[in-house]
């Protein structure tokens, strides 16, 4: 009796380390690669959208189908920072000195939309700042295999994740 259940758990064991622990290597793996991938495309949409000024219908689409190449759902979230150049000029005898900061208002990835659903593109000036955020929403292959084999309770909601920001250098014009 005691030698069977002895081969029972030694097969349980193997089966472990045979099948389970490559998959969910494997699984990791994925998750490290999709991971560049994601935030490859984001440095590269950020950039792009900062060297031209402007945000298009067209490449936010390329960006989107980057994104869904990969095989997972995103919750994208964009902001534009626009530079409110709000400065004061403190006039003496001797000099003219500007006081004073400049200051930002922001918009958030709805007020992107629109315009990009109305106007087809979004202009944008020298000195805004653009941000953008890709969060996975889905639960990825390695979230559950760790959860199942750890029992991690409480953790990360997302497992890949890319953040982006880049002051604009070009003003934008709309063709």
């Amino acid at each position: 009796m005691s030698d069977s259940l002895v081969m029972i758990i030694g097969i349980i064991l193997a089966a472990i380390l045979m099948f389970i622990f490559p998959m969910m290597t494997l699984a990791e793996r994925n998750d490290d690669v999709t991971q560049l991938a994601v935030y490859t495309a984001t440095a590269d949409f950020v950039d792009s959208v900062s060297s031209k000024g402007v945000i298009t219908n067209d490449e936010y689409s390329a960006f989107i189908q980057t994104l869904s190449a990969t095989g997972n759902l995103y919750d994208i979230d964009i902001q534009i920072y626009n530079l409110d150049e709000n400065v004061g000029k403190k006039v003496s005898w001797t000099e003219g000195t500007v006081i004073g900061e400049n200051g930002y208002t922001v918009d958030h990835t709805t007020q992107v939309m629109k315009d990009l659903d109305l106007d087809g593109a979004r202009p944008l000036k020298e000195g805004d700042k653009v941000s953008v955020t890709v969060k996975n929403t889905n639960t990825t292959l390695a979230q559950m295999l760790r959860s199942f084999l750890y029992k991690l309770t409480g953790t990360s909601p997302y497992e890949i994740y890319a953040e982006h920001t880049r002051v604009v250098t070009s003003t934008g014009r709309t063709l």
